[in-house]
C-alpha cells in the first residue's frame, strides 16, 4: 500500500525548496495486532501523519517506509515510533490520541512526555502535551497548593482535574471540590429560571465536561448524588473547612482579594487546591484587583506553594488558538507602547 504526499506529486511539495536534505527511514512493525491499530481504518493515522509532515508513506507486509525532507520524515518517523509504544502498552489509538502525538511532534520535535495520569477512562490515560504541561504536572505531584497563570487552551484546569480524578482512583483524597467565581464575561446573563443549581450550572459546565471525560456521565452523576463530587460556585465556600479533599478553583483571575482569601484558607487536613486562571482575561468591575494577581504577590516564597505559568507554547488547542492569542498579546504590546510614547500634559 503506497500513500502519495498531499500534494499527489511523488512526496514534493512546491512550498518545500527543491534542494532541501532528503531522507529515507524505515519502521519495522512485526506484531500484526499492533501493526493494525497503528495504521487504524482504512490506514486513516498513517494518513494523517501524510498529510501533517508532508511526507510519502508506503506499508508493505511488516515495514512502513517513510520518504520526504530530512526533518519531517525525522518527525513523521518518531510519530510511528510513539505510537507503537502506546500500542505496546494497550493504550488507545483513536483519531484524538493519534492527533495528540502528532501535534506534540510538530510543536517541538518530541513526543509527548513519557508521563501520564491514569482515569477512569480505560485506555485513555491524560497525558501533558508540552514541556510547560510536563512541569506543571510535576508540580501537581509535589505540592499541596499550586497556583497556574496562562492563556486559554494551556490545559491548566483539564490537568488539574486529571491530577484530582487520579488521586480519588487510588484512595488518596475522599472527595473532589471544583469551584468557580459566578462572573459574566463582559455580558449580562440577566435572571435564569430554575433552582440554584440550575442558576449557576453554565458557568460551571467547562468542570463538569473535564469531569464527563474522563469518569463518563453516568458515574458523574452518581458521585454527584453521594457527595463525592461536588461542583460549586465560590460563593458556597463560605464557612467550610475541606479535609482529605482535592480542591480546584478555576476563572480564578476573576476573584476579589477576599474572596481568594476565603477560598484559600478552606484547606484542611490531607487536602490539596490548584487555582487556575488567566489574568489576560479579568472580567471584574474596573478598580477591583484581582485575587489571582493579589495571591500571585504575596505568597511567593512560602515553602509547599508552587507558582507556574503556562505560555502561548502550550496551547493544545486548534492551531488558530495560538496565532489568536499571539495577535491579542501584540496588540496589547503595541497599546502599551503608544501610551507609553504619550507626551505627558503639564499639570496646572
Amino acid at each position: 500500500m503506497d500513500l502519495a504526499s498531499p500534494t499527489g506529486r511523488r512526496g514534493l511539495d512546491p512550498k518545500r525548496p527543491a534542494g532541501r536534505k532528503r531522507m529515507d527511514k524505515t519502521l519495522k512493525l512485526q506484531n500484526a495486532e499492533r501493526r493494525a491499530l497503528i495504521y487504524g481504518p482504512r490506514d486513516v493515522h498513517l494518513r494523517r501523519i501524510r498529510d501533517a509532515f508532508g511526507v510519502m508513506l508506503s506499508a508493505r507486509e511488516d515495514e512502513v517506509h517513510v520518504q520526504g525532507p530530512a526533518e519531517e520524515v525525522r518527525r513523521a518517523h518518531l510519530v510511528l515510533e510513539e505510537l507503537e509504544r502506546m500500542a505496546a502498552d494497550g493504550q488507545s489509538l483513536a483519531e484524538e490520541q493519534v492527533q495528540q502525538v502528532v501535534d506534540a511532534v510538530r510543536r517541538s520535535g518530541a513526543p509527548p512526555a513519557d508521563f501520564s495520569i491514569d482515569i477512569y477512562t480505560e485506555g485513555r490515560p491524560v497525558r501533558p502535551q508540552t514541556p510547560g504541561q510536563l512541569a506543571y504536572c510535576r508540580a501537581l505531584e509535589r505540592n499541596d497548593l499550586v497556583f497556574c497563570i496562562g492563556p486559554a487552551g494551556t490545559g491548566k484546569t483539564y490537568l488539574a482535574v486529571a491530577t484530582a480524578v487520579h488521586a480519588l482512583k487510588a484512595h488518596r483524597i475522599k472527595r473532589i471540590v471544583l469551584v468557580r467565581p459566578a462572573v459574566e464575561a463582559g455580558e449580562r446573563l440577566g435572571f435564569l429560571p430554575g433552582d440554584i443549581q440550575a442558576k449557576v450550572n453554565p458557568y460551571l459546565r467547562p468542570l463538569l465536561d473535564a469531569l464527563h471525560d474522563m469518569i463518563g456521565f453516568q458515574q458523574v452523576r452518581a458521585y454527584i448524588e453521594a457527595d463525592i463530587i461536588e461542583v460549586i460556585p465560590l460563593a458556597f465556600m463560605r464557612g467550610r473547612t475541606l479535609n482529605d479533599a482535592f480542591i480546584i478553583l478555576d476563572e480564578a483571575q476573576n476573584t476579589t482579594t477576599a474572596q481568594m482569601k476565603m477560598f484559600l484558607t478552606r484547606m484542611g487536613m490531607r487536602s490539596r487546591m490548584v487555582v487556575t486562571g488567566d489574568v489576560t482575561q479579568i472580567d471584574l468591575r474596573e478598580g477591583l484587583k484581582s485575587g489571582l494577581v493579589d495571591a500571585w504577590d504575596k505568597l511567593s516564597g512560602i515553602a509547599g506553594i508552587d507558582f507556574h505559568e503556562m505560555t502561548q507554547r502550550d496551547i493544545v488547542r486548534h492551531r488558530l488558538v495560538q496565532e489568536i492569542v499571539s495577535a491579542y498579546e501584540r496588540s496589547e504590546r503595541r497599546g502599551r507602547r503608544r501610551r507609553a510614547a504619550r507626551p505627558r500634559r503639564p499639570q496646572a
